[in-house]
């Protein structure tokens, strides 16, 4: 994927202290890698509770559960945006 991709971060809601709703707590990350690798994040609400997918032209190239980002932070330690930065970087 060239860089400078635009990235749709497509994220439900998820129950955090007894309440259901959107976050974009765990998505710092994420969005911190996906920009330190010169890409453009976009994020876009859905009704999928606890789930993230990542779209890049048109395709899902990466999803997993919204828990498994850790919370705030850079990115740079955490596995799973490593992997979904990877994901991104090899679409087509």
């Amino acid at each position: 994927m060239p860089a400078n991709a635009r990235v749709t971060l497509c994220y439900g809601p998820y129950e955090s202290s007894g309440v259901v709703q959107h976050r974009t707590f765990r998505l710092q990350g994420l969005q911190a890698a996906l920009r330190a690798r010169g890409h453009r994040c976009v994020l876009e609400e859905t009704h999928e509770w606890n789930m993230v997918e990542l779209v890049v032209s048109g395709e899902v190239v990466f999803s997993c559960e919204i828990k498994e980002l850790e919370f705030g932070g850079d990115g740079k330690l955490d596995p799973v945006c490593k992997e979904a930065v990877a994901a991104v970087e090899n679409a087509y």
